[in-house]
């Protein structure tokens, strides 16, 4: 006779058929809408943001991104920690969420660049060096790029599996200065960024022993 599955069992059930590839192409079309509207508002098409622009309308975008970002990123820190908790299988699907962080972190970064600083290299630069919350998100973003040049299973074969989980602990002080950069961007504090800071850092909390090399 067989047993009642447990609340875990039944998630699991209906997730495993799931393919990956339905993750990248429905976690790319809010980035994907954003880049649309922009080429469109730039190229006097069609306005498809409205007033939702507000008066600055390059960090209103580069906060949309980012804070798509942030969210990814703490949805593929979660997946280990259901796996830990609650034995949740949803690990085929980590991968996918964070590639999809490491694509709209690059968006972030390039409304950044073309948009607010319009490619003033010298400026950018400058700003990197004396505004401590834009050098910490450079930072961490800079972490970023070995993980995702590494998130794919060739990569793994020729680190090998020590190695390469070895390197991707840069996961744990990249998404503390993505919260971070969060909080620091704002003016004043607000409560927003800071609820996703306690949310990040209560996930590295639960990592525990995980975190060290």
């Amino acid at each position: 006779m067989s047993h009642a599955l447990t609340p875990a069992e039944r998630i699991n059930a209906v997730l495993r058929p799931v393919p990956t590839w339905l993750v990248y192409l429905l976690g790319a079309l809010p980035g994907l809408y954003i880049v649309v509207g922009i080429v469109l508002t730039l190229s006097g098409t069609f306005d498809l943001f409205g007033n939702s622009l507000g008066v600055d309308p390059a960090r209103t975008i580069e906060h949309w991104l980012g804070e798509l970002a942030l969210q990814f990123f703490i949805a593929t820190m979660l997946i280990s920690v259901l796996r830990d908790r609650f034995r949740l299988k949803l690990i085929k699907f980590r991968r996918p969420l964070g590639l999809l962080t490491f694509f709209y972190v690059c968006l972030h970064l390039s409304v950044w660049l073309g948009l607010d600083i319009q490619f003033r290299w010298a400026e950018a630069w400058a700003d990197i060096l004396k505004r401590p919350f834009i050098t910490i998100g450079m930072v961490g973003f800079l972490l970023l790029v070995p993980l995702a040049v590494t998130s794919n299973n060739a990569m793994i074969r020729r680190m090998g599996p020590v190695a390469w989980q070895r390197l991707h602990k840069l996961a744990y002080p990249a998404i503390l200065l993505g919260g971070l950069h969060y909080v620091m961007v704002q003016k004043v504090w607000e409560t927003e960024p800071l609820v996703y800071l306690g949310v990040i850092a209560g996930l590295l909390a639960l990592r525990g022993k995980r975190l060290m090399p």
